[in-house]
This record gives structure tokens, sequence and C-alpha cells, in this order.
């Protein structure tokens, strides 16, 4: 296994948010972005949900790989694991949002659900273990990809609220001018590129 590349932890974590977005730059996780984003309240709600559900999974699926699957030569059931913890970790939050806030678990409706199979989720995970981080930097890694993604969805909620009031030619309206918009948010975060990147 190879050694932990040696980074700043906040080179590390402006370069999740902006430079390497696990969104904007890697596009993933963009079922839930485009469908949940009409809505601000419904988008800030997913993205707390994907930053926390983040945070946990980047934390626990390192610490399952490293002090179980690999002591143990277990290492290709990896992704049946990082699944397995992804889902539990939904789970749960998904019992907290329901007891904590009725009405914003009937507005992410099966989004909520729907996280486990985010493939930003699993990317997150697997890049961790691609790039051989350490815990800590698997953390802000972790948290840093999150609050990337919440910007993002946040942003492009924003935007559409902007958009649907505006002239949009006919034929661009709906999907149209929302694809265009998430292309211009997409070129906006790699613009910071030039500055910092997670290798």
């Amino acid at each position: 296994m190879s050694a932990a590349p040696v980074l700043n932890p906040f080179s590390l974590f402006f370069a999740s948010i902006f430079t390497s977005n696990i969104l904007l730059a890697n596009f993933l996780g963009m079922c839930s972005f485009i469908s949940i984003s009409k809505d601000g309240k419904s988008s800030n709600g997913l993205g707390f949900a994907v930053t926390v559900v983040l945070g946990i999974t980047s934390a626990v699926n390192w610490a399952v790989l490293h002090f179980v699957l690999i002591p143990l030569q277990l290492e290709y059931l990896r992704y049946i694991v990082f699944i397995i913890t992804i889902a539990a970790t939904v789970q749960i939050l998904e019992m907290i949002i329901d007891r904590v806030s009725q009405a914003l678990y009937m507005s992410l409706g099966i989004f909520l659900p729907l996280i486990t199979v985010n493939c930003a989720i699993l990317g997150v995970s697997l890049f961790i273990d691609i790039r051989a981080y350490t815990f800590v930097q698997s953390v802000i890694y972790g948290v840093g990809s999150g609050l990337g993604w919440w910007l993002a969805i946040a942003a492009l909620s924003a935007i559409r609220k902007k958009t649907d009031k505006s002239p949009v030619p006919a034929g661009l309206k709906g999907p149209g001018i929302t694809m265009i918009t998430i292309g211009f948010m997409a070129m906006a975060f790699m613009g910071f590129s030039g500055m910092l990147q997670v290798q």
C-alpha cells in the first residue's frame, strides 16, 4: 500500500470544496442535485444530510478498511462494506430527520433514502482509498466534499429561482437552462484549479 500523500489540511479542505468539487469537477451525485435544487429549503436540507453522511462514512470506512479488511486480507470486500456503512448511516439519519423535522423529511421525499446510492458518497470513500489518505485527511476530505456538494446545490437552487422568473427562450426552459447553468457553475469552480488540487 502506498504512503499517504503529504498535504496541508487547509489545502485539502479548500480543494475538496472548490477545485476538486465532487459534484462539479467529478460529476458524482448529479441525480438528486438536479431534482432537489428546485427548492431552497430542500436543497439546504439535503446538502446538510449529504455533508453529515460524508463526514461519518469517510471516517468509518477508513477505519473498517485499515483495522478490519486489510489485517484480515479481505480488501476485495471493500465495495460491499462501504455500501453497507453508507446505508446504515443514511438509515439512522433518516430516522433522526423524521423525528426532528417532519416537513423537511416530506420535502426530501425519496431522495433522502436515495443518499445510500448517491455515487458521490461512495466516490469519496473510494477516492480516500485510492489516494491512501490518513484518517485525519479522510475526515477533512469527506467533510470538505460534503460542503462542496452543499455549496453547489445551494448555488444552483438560488440561480434556478432567478431563472424561473427570467425571460428564458421557450426551447431552453426547464432542463435546458438548468444544464447550461450547471455547465457554467462547473467552469467557475474549476477556475480555481490553478491554485490548489487534490492529488
